[in-house]
């Protein structure tokens, strides 16, 4: 990954297209449980979210990710699908309970042999490993006892770290701790629409802080147990919120549910401290005294750079009595995962929507870009997660045509390159996903590849967006819109 700074974005080419930085990252991404099936092989066991898809009534269609699309026996195809499409990089996750069964003690080598042998064959086929250590796949036995609320997990998780580090920093050069803890914290233990599935507001604010004290003893471990030049990050899914009116209600609602969704994890990780205001929103649910001294700053580790996942803006407005949450795009739920929002309404931005029905809203990264920029100065931007799912669906002569996703994602790429050239430091794109895969509670029913899985069979078939994007990483410009418009 490049570490030179860049403020500027070169100017159109000669065909009208927007070139980007020199030394940009085009990748994709995926995540373990989402893609590896093979759940109870090689001495995997189970994780939450295993017991929870197998739950019944938890996963839409009772699908679960047992099988998913098989990428742990059909992975060297999937590299090689990714270097025929031209990326530079790849994110994926490392599954937790592949490597470490219980969450304690050694590491399972079979295990950790299957990450070895990916990153080999990516960088064999010039392709730049990104791993994260947690995307949501918690071993069940650490849920057992006590899950992310329990500050013994924030140790678990660090030592977990270590083992990765010493097994693969020789190859892996670029680390991301945790993958969108907002969703592990108040989707897990607030709403429960995500594993574990508790509705517990204050467990859900004891996650909050575990994730990020797990977060921060995991940067150190990854620090320790790798060479010099390794880059270590975060991702955060932050939310743009926006007011519904321009009322001084309304801007309050943006601010409460800014402090829940956004400023929960930036104020210990960015800025030293949790935000005062949150603190006294949430007062009427805790203390916050399982925050102790000394845990801001070991959460607040230097990072090399951030990576930042955004699909949709959030549009909120003051609501005359509690419970008015919805509708958030989180997943239905008699309980809200926004801790001090009870009287905060969330409405549908206006504006085309994905299969997801959420809205396609490209100034909304804008925005939101610009915005970290001026909260947390010369601090790098990755683009770690944006994409759209579709129905898509395979033609008769076996095509799978996604115009709509190509226009998302020309949207949202426009986004970036204005971004850049208004001053923010960002240094690549990750396109998710790079396959349809078990979209978490949706199971099978939303598809955000860009190429194609046939669940049947476990064919893959590269969809028109994917040699879009390819086009676009190869030549490191950004096209014409199919409407004309650069």
């Amino acid at each position: 990954m490049s570490s030179a700074p860049r403020t500027t974005a070169p100017a159109p080419d000669s065909t009208g297209g927007r070139a980007f930085p020199p030394g940009f990252l085009w990748g994709t991404a995926t995540a373990a449980y989402q893609i590896e099936g093979a759940a109870d092989i090689d001495g995997r066991t189970p994780s939450i979210w295993d017991t929870f898809s197998r739950t019944p009534g938890k996963v839409r269609n009772g699908d679960t990710g047992d099988i998913a699309t098989d990428h742990y026996h059909r992975w060297r195809e999937d590299v090689a699908i990714m270097a025929d499409l031209g990326v530079g990089a790849y994110r994926f996750s490392i599954s937790w309970p592949r490597v470490q069964p219980t969450g304690r003690g050694p590491a399972l080598q079979k295990g950790l042999d299957f990450y070895r042998r990916l990153t080999d064959e990516l960088l064999e086929k010039g392709i730049q490993p990104v791993a994260t250590l947690y995307h949501w796949d918690l071993p069940q036995d650490l849920e057992d006892a006590g899950g992310w609320p329990q500050r013994e997990t924030s140790h678990r998780f660090a030592d977990y770290a270590a083992l990765a580090a010493e097994a693969l920093g020789d190859r892996v050069r670029t680390w991301t701790t945790l993958n969108e803890p907002w969703c592990s914290a108040f989707l897990g233990y607030g709403s429960g629409v995500h594993a574990p599935g508790r509705t517990d507001q204050v467990a859900a604010l004891r996650a909050a802080h575990h994730l990020n004290l797990g977060h921060g003893l995991a940067v150190q471990a990854l620090r320790s147990g790798t060479p010099a030049g390794t880059k270590v990050s975060v991702t955060l899914n932050l939310h743009h919120v926006r007011p519904l009116t321009d009322s001084a209600e309304d801007a309050d609602a943006v601010r409460r549910i800014d402090g829940v969704a956004n400023r929960v994890f930036t104020g210990p990780m960015l800025q030293g401290a949790y935000p005062a205001d949150t603190l006294a929103d949430t007062a009427h649910l805790t203390d916050w005294s399982f925050v102790r001294d000394g845990d801001t700053a070991e959460i607040g580790q230097p990072l090399d750079f951030l990576g930042v996942n955004y699909y949709t803006p959030t549009l909120v407005s003051a609501a005359a009595k509690a419970g008015a949450h919805r509708s958030d795009g989180h997943g239905a739920s008699p309980y809200s995962p926004w801790p001090g929002g009870d009287r905060v309404a969330f409405h549908l931005p206006p504006g085309d929507t994905t299969a997801m029905g959420w809205a396609v809203d490209p100034s909304g990264l804008y925005d939101l870009l610009l915005r970290v920029r001026d909260d947390v100065p010369g601090l790098p931007l990755m683009i770690t997660e944006n994409g759209a799912a579709f129905d898509d669906y395979a033609g008769p002569e076996g095509e799978v045509r996604d115009p709509g996703r190509i226009g998302y994602l020309h949207g949202h790429l426009d986004a970036v390159h204005r971004a850049i050239a208004a001053g923010v430091d960002v240094r690549g794109y990750f396109l998710w996903s790079l396959l349809d895969n078990f979209e978490w509670g949706y199971g099978y029913s939303k598809r955000f590849g860009a190429v194609y899985v046939d669940y049947p069979t476990g064919t893959r078939i590269p969809k028109s967006s994917a040699r879009w994007y390819a086009e676009v990483a190869r030549n490191n410009v950004l096209p014409p819109a199919a409407d004309g418009t650069s």
